[in-house]
């Protein structure tokens, strides 16, 4: 029956078929694109990696090939210029206002889709962000409580001659100098850990 319309249907109903196969064909393709976004959008907001933001890219690219192909098959399908035309019947102009609607459905999926890219790529910044200020604030951490411990090592370490003078860091004489200068370093890490933790720094 397909070839019958066909061969009855004259030219205007052979442009309304080509048509409605392109028009139709972009459908599966846009369903395989929203599993993609789907999936990206899963793994965004799991881990974000590189391979995500080259998806989306990609993603985008192809959006922007099917926009250039369905916006004008949506205008020609919508112009005054093919509806009146004498070489299009009744009934075909029919199956063209289908086709038109077909048309705008589609173009009005990619524009969604790309409006999904465009906020998907704005998610992988955000998440790429946080996790880069995740890893400074450790690295703000470890510094800071190195600092006072660089302080006392430093201190302890100018070897001033404690038989010149009494005040010459008498402590290196001490019997148990050297393990309460650990102990010190210790106290002093522990309780900026402890100060980080009620903070919520870490």
């Amino acid at each position: 029956s397909g070839k019958g319309r066909l061969r009855g249907g004259g030219s205007g109903y052979l442009a309304y078929a080509l048509i409605d196969i392109v028009v139709d064909h972009v459908f599966p393709v846009l369903e395989h694109i929203g599993d993609r976004l789907e999936d990206l959008e899963a793994s965004i907001l799991d881990d974000p990696t590189q391979e995500d933001l080259s998806g989306l890219h990609v993603i985008k690219r192809d959006l922007l090939v099917l926009r250039k192909s369905m916006w004008p098959t949506r205008d020609l399908l919508r112009s005054r210029l093919l509806i009146d035309s004498p070489l299009i019947g009744e009934q075909t102009q029919v199956y063209l206002r289908d086709a038109a609607d077909h048309a705008t459905v589609a173009v009005d999926i990619i524009e969604t889709y790309r409006e999904m890219v465009a906020s998907l790529n704005d998610l992988y910044l955000t998440r790429i962000s946080i996790r880069m200020n995740e890893i400074m604030k450790v690295l703000t951490t470890i510094a800071t409580i190195f600092i006072p411990l660089s302080f006392i090592a430093g201190l302890y370490g100018m070897n001033f001659n404690t038989a010149a003078s009494p005040l010459n860091m008498p402590e290196l004489d001490w019997y148990w100098g050297y393990p309460a200068a650990l102990m010190l370093m210790a106290a002093v890490a522990g309780g900026l850990l402890i100060y980080f933790w009620r903070k919520r720094w870490f």
